[in-house]
């Protein structure tokens, strides 16, 4: 190893065990990609919501007129260990100025799309613990409800978000939401004034190239700011003024500003998160001959074959399998041929228990390493914008519960107007329930990572026909909607939600079926 690699690896671990919170690096992924860069010309961005305590339950929230001088509660997460498992709940902090018409939106614990095709991701990055100011009243989860709530495009949701934060604080950690509409996508990074400021928030935002992809994994990934180019960044006025108050940049010093050096020095020294960075932007771009010890990285690259969701559901499967950093692949066996083959038991979603019974040390420190896929996946969604579509159905949420390198995604188009009572329902609020679609998924993710090596060919034999279908049907379902869209909206929005609900039901029906194959099937195996 190259002395400059060791020291990377040194500098990694090492701050991840004495200074960075283990959280930060667990949380979501998201992945996004600009209109030239995608198989359509589709706007897109995702997020995996990386954490078992957030609920389970989707709901579809409708344009409401609300009367002059309403207010609007706002609610941040707590923990709630109360129920038969351990989840978030919400509890009011106060109360905003309501605006008289709100956009419909389709809600998972962090809002996904609204009825005009905005779409929003999100990872969080954690940033310098004493920025974080409590006196706040908007959380992560409540600005992109407010969002989508309050505005059509990318550029009006970060100026309306920012304006909303800077007024009534930012309560939560650093986060990136990835904020896309049918022309274009962003990455807005937000982090608190300081404990000792009044409240208000910091941030930034960069656009991604219309022909590049770019991705978020724990990590502020904005460098350098350019204000005077408005068309790909900006920024709160108090950007510079709080790194320099605070000793996080001085500019006598000739060095450039980066928003990542000053609010989140040490995103990119961690393998956790800068490995997953490398991961999709290689697998997208693979001639840039970018490393996985690296821990700098291009901001977006441009894809060397064009994206589609297909390929965004793809790369939130991945483990690192058949890399160096393959945290599994030294667990092997002898077959019957004498061969040193990996064992049917290795399993990238193990246990942290499990992981000193086979000496796993990596990236991610005792943890072995952080990839994309990870089993306390409570949700993953993959959006497209597509501008050449009437809204009701240009806007696609993908949607999917459970492990992603498991599950199978529906469309939930942004005209429909409800869902199945079994995504409704929280699955963490029930406990073990049928009557909660999440618990088709996570029972088979938990069953399969048993004996993955085996179970997964189970797996994809049900997913991957689900999955093209789904895909392939979408053509013929867009004429349709447009030519009832013409005709008659009603029937056209009961006609997009009759499709919606259909695959929801279908893909649910088929894991719970599958999970009853594997029980059966691998009874004496396990």
């Amino acid at each position: 190893m190259h002395t400059t690699a060791k020291l990377v690896t040194f500098l990694s671990i090492g701050l991840l065990l004495v200074g960075l919170p283990a959280h930060d690096l667990s949380a979501c992924t998201s992945i996004m990609v600009g209109k030239k860069a995608s198989t359509d010309g589709s706007v897109m961005t995702s997020h995996t919501c990386d954490s078992h305590r957030t609920g389970s339950d989707i709901h579809v929230v409708p344009r409401k007129m609300h009367p002059e001088g309403s207010e609007r509660t706002v609610a941040t997460r707590v923990e709630d260990n109360d129920g038969p498992m351990e989840r978030y709940g919400h509890e009011p902090v106060g109360t905003i100025p309501q605006v008289g018409e709100i956009h419909g939106y389709l809600a998972p614990a962090y809002a996904a799309m609204n009825e005009h095709q905005l779409a929003i991701g999100e990872s969080t990055f954690g940033g310098r613990e004493e920025l974080r100011n409590q006196e706040g009243l908007i959380d992560c989860e409540t600005l992109t409800r407010l969002m989508v709530e309050r505005a059509r495009t990318a550029r009006e949701a970060i100026r309306v978000g920012g304006e909303l934060i800077e007024r009534y604080g930012w309560w939560d950690e650093g986060e990136a939401l990835t904020i896309a509409d049918g022309e274009e996508v962003w990455v807005m990074e937000i982090v608190g004034p300081g404990k000792d400021n009044p409240p208000g928030a910091v941030w930034a935002a960069q656009r991604v190239p219309d022909d590049h992809v770019s991705v978020v994994a724990n990590s502020s990934r904005i460098g350098e700011i350019d204000l005077d180019n408005p068309d790909f960044f900006t920024a709160s006025a108090n950007v510079f003024e709080v790194a320099q108050q605070l000793g996080y940049w001085h500019p006598a010093s000739g060095q450039p500003f980066k928003f990542y050096e000053a609010y989140n020095p040490t995103g990119n020294v961690s393998f956790g998160s800068s490995r997953r960075v490398w991961r999709v932007l290689d697998l997208l771009a693979p001639s840039l001959g970018l490393h996985g010890n690296a821990n700098v990285f291009p901001f977006s690259v441009k894809p060397e074959q064009p994206v589609g969701p297909e390929k965004i559901m793809e790369l939130f499967r991945d483990t690192y399998e058949d890399t160096d950093y393959d945290m599994v692949k030294h667990i092997t066996v002898t077959d019957e041929d004498g061969k040193t083959v990996r064992s049917p038991l290795a399993n990238p979603f193990m246990p942290y228990d499990m992981n000193p019974l086979f000496d796993i040390n990596g990236g991610w420190g005792w943890r072995g390493e952080r990839p994309m896929a990870r089993w306390y996946c409570m949700y993953a969604t993959v959006t497209q914008s597509r501008s050449w579509l009437p809204d009701p159905v240009g806007g696609i949420v993908w949607f999917a519960y459970g492990n992603p390198a498991m599950t199978t995604y529906v469309p939930l188009y942004a005209g429909i107007t409800g869902v199945p009572e079994s995504y409704e329902t929280d699955g963490r609020t029930t406990g073990f329930s049928r009557k909660a679609a999440w618990w088709a998924f996570n029972r088979v993710a938990t069953l399969a990572a048993q004996r993955w090596g085996d179970m997964r060919h189970d797996v994809a034999e049900v997913r991957d026909p689900l999955q093209e279908r789904l895909l392939t049907s979408q053509a013929e379902i867009a004429e349709k909607a447009k030519a009832l869209l013409a005709e008659d909206p009603e029937k056209a929005h009961a006609y997009l939600t009759e499709i919606s609900q259909k695959a929801c039901v279908e893909v649910t029906d088929a894991y719970w079926d599958l999970g009853d194959l594997l029980w059966t099937k691998y009874d004496e195996k396990w």
